[in-house]
């Protein structure tokens, strides 16, 4: 008997020290990754090349353990700029307004090449409107005149892009009403009546759309305004001085964006069922459709263009939220393709 648990402990003493010693690289490459902080302006499936990259270790293939944050709107930008973040995912409209003011950042990749937001409207007031989906997009956009459309942040692309649509539709600025709340406040108000519709990136929108309670008034996604295309839209911002002391993060960062933004196109099934997990709540059909909207605007790769930037200023200025005087003159430094071609 002494004998045989003699060759028990041995074995079982055996066994644990494999069972350690097998660990030991697993632990050392997880010791091996750089801890990196990237701001996200809301949960949306606008950010699906980051999730994707997260979910399936590509960030940590290409030696980064990234954590993700949301902060409204601007705050992601701003973020990058007081150092709580390394990177940031916002619009450029906001990289080439705060480079208008002095707060330059670097933009090294772009998840979107096309205004990523939908707006969606009651149907009830759409149809009194006479409301018809091939109306041009001035027409359509012309029936938000005394709506409350809802949007996440103040100076966001989201804002922006509900307030340029109210332009092109003839609508003075005090003719709109703008209610600031996070996507899923948007979809309880829309269902108390407490707002006529609302401004976001897929999925939120489509839920009433999906359900028949709201029409699709008009979608970035399709195109519009076709005059502001391509859209620099989601961008992947650091600043510049991170890539040239830290140049192996950007190396990373971009590495991993491209391989994430070829996923989407080569494995489109895959990649949506990684990121359905992160929208387990929302119905299918309506993330089916939400994820083919984001398909059909993500780049591949994700190279940044100049024309793309100058368009986003010119979203800028048909917005409101920028002067024509202060379109930079070259967009020189805010940008490069170098981490993702």
């Amino acid at each position: 008997m002494k004998r045989i648990a003699a060759t028990r402990l041995i074995t079982l003493t055996a066994a644990a020290l494999a069972l350690t010693a097998s660990a030991l690289p697993l632990r050392a490459q997880e010791a091996k990754l750089t801890d990196v902080v990237l701001a996200n302006p809301a949960i949306s499936l606008s950010f699906t090349a980051s999730y994707l990259a997260e979910d399936l270790g590509i960030f940590a293939k290409h030696g980064l353990r990234v954590k993700q944050i949301e902060l409204p709107g601007p705050g992601a930008f701003n973020a990058v700029i007081s150092d709580s973040a390394d990177f940031a995912q916002p619009s450029a409209i906001t990289l080439t307004r705060a480079a208008a003011k002095g707060q330059r950042l670097l933009a090294i990749a772009e998840t979107s090449n096309r205004p990523i937001i939908q707006i969606a409207l009651r149907k009830e007031i759409a149809d009194a409107a006479g409301f018809d989906p091939k109306m041009t997009f001035n027409q359509r956009a012309a029936l938000l005149r005394g709506r409350t459309i809802a949007v996440d942040a103040a100076g966001s692309l989201i804002h922006a892009y509900a307030l340029l649509t109210a332009h092109r539709g003839g609508i003075p600025a005090d003719d709109l009403h703008i209610a600031f709340m996070q996507p899923p406040s948007m979809v309880a108000a829309f269902k108390t009546k407490q707002i006529d519709g609302y401004a976001m990136s897929p999925p939120w929108p489509l839920i009433p759309i999906v359900a028949g309670e709201a029409v699709l008034l008009v979608s970035g996604p399709e195109g519009e305004p076709a005059d502001l295309l391509p859209l620099a839209n989601n961008i992947v911002v650091v600043k510049p001085e991170t890539c040239q002391k830290r140049r192996e993060l950007c190396v990373a960062m971009g590495a991993s964006f491209k391989e994430a933004e070829a996923f989407i196109q080569d494995h489109p099934d895959e990649a949506f069922a990684t990121v359905k997990k992160r929208f387990a709540t929302i119905d299918d059909k309506v993330l089916v459709a939400a994820f083919d909207a984001i398909r059909k605007i993500s780049p591949n790769p994700p190279v940044i263009l100049a024309k793309g930037l100058e368009n986003a200023e010119l979203f800028n200025v048909d917005a409101g939220l920028m002067k024509p005087e202060d379109k930079l003159s070259s967009y020189e430094g805010l940008f490069t393709d170098e981490f993702v071609k």
